[in-house]
């Protein structure tokens, strides 16, 4: 036999109250945008950017840890390179790439294109977080915040038309290899300190080499759904054979140059002398292994992991460690 139960004697694990399920809902949904505009900003890419703008902090300060007192500006400076420029840069280039990326499998997972969010709504996160990059960037400096203007103008560039650069040959790779090569370590210098003529413009030559010998290999990674959207990257312009040797002749002379400037005991110190002439081999012999015409993103990934060593022993020596 069933016993009814009054609302009122309800027992406390069944009791809800009124208007709960429409605040859980709201708090679902909520919960659901925040995670479609964080994969809209791929946050994985976020350390590409930071980890140059940390080694023009190291350049400029001379240390593995900065000073406590610049802890706050530094910190502003990384999340303008990392959260808020690549939601700026990476919401627009959805916006615009979306006709494409419905045939590249690499994409399947886009926001855009199950409906979770919108082109327009893609054109607003671009909006606000490209301001919000310029707001935060005038808290750490002027220099600094013309740099992230700068920055957004060449990663609207790439996207948008008519300029779009992304389908225009070589400004491709240039736009890429010169945002994360020159102007990450740029980045952290001018968040230190404003001036700009101390800058070792040679690490600048190395990133955007090392910049063009990662780059390269994505170009080869998208060159399929690149050529049927007719999109004239430089890997469909070229031919995936000659864009891989010119990603291999990038990577070759950013390895050469390490040690030249390691001889010559020039920004890269000389005790790392012997450490890098047993590092470009391998180096060089894992992108031959890794690398290729018909590589994949993840190999691309591998390389760039492998990469870290030398980063890290060049940290260590910069600041007399080893």
């Amino acid at each position: 036999m069933t016993t009814a139960v009054e609302p009122g004697n309800q027992p406390e694990a069944v009791r809800r109250p009124a208007g709960y399920g429409l605040a859980d809902q709201r708090t679902v949904r909520r919960r659901t945008r925040v995670r479609d505009v964080l994969a809209v900003g791929r946050p994985a890419f976020w350390a590409v950017s930071v980890l140059p703008y940390y080694v023009g902090v190291l350049l400029a300060t001379h240390r593995l840890v900065p000073l406590p007192q610049d802890w706050p500006r530094l910190i502003a400076g990384a999340v303008v390179m990392g959260p808020l420029l690549w939601l700026s840069v990476l919401a627009i280039n959805d916006a615009y790439d979306l006709p494409g990326d419905r045939l590249n499998p690499r994409k399947s997972k886009s926001p855009l294109l199950d409906g979770r969010v919108s082109v327009r709504t893609a054109k607003w996160i671009a909006a606000v977080a490209g301001i919000a990059s310029l707001a935060v960037g005038l808290t750490v400096g002027v220099v600094f915040a013309l740099g992230v203007l700068l920055a957004a103008v060449l990663g609207y560039a790439y996207s948008v038309p008519p300029v779009r650069l992304k389908t225009r040959a070589g400004f491709d790779v240039a736009v890429n290899s010169l945002a994360l090569g020159a102007f990450g370590p740029l980045a952290g210098w001018a968040a230190v300190t404003s001036d700009l003529g101390g800058f070792p413009w040679l690490m600048a030559l190395q990133g955007t080499l090392v910049a063009v010998g990662l780059y390269l290999p994505t170009t080869l990674a998208d060159l399929d759904a690149d050529r049927a959207a007719g999109y004239q990257t430089i890997a469909v312009r070229l031919g995936a054979s000659t864009t891989y040797r010119l990603g291999f002749a990038a990577w070759i002379a950013a390895a050469g140059l390490s040690v030249v400037l390691a001889a010559a005991d020039a920004v890269i110190p000389r005790s790392m002398l012997v450490l890098e002439i047993v590092m470009v081999p391998v180096l060089v012999a894992a992108y031959r292994r890794l690398i290729g015409p018909g590589q994949t993103f993840q190999r691309v990934i591998v390389l760039a992991f492998l990469f870290l060593c030398p980063c890290g022993a060049f940290a260590l020596a910069y600041v007399g460690i080893i």
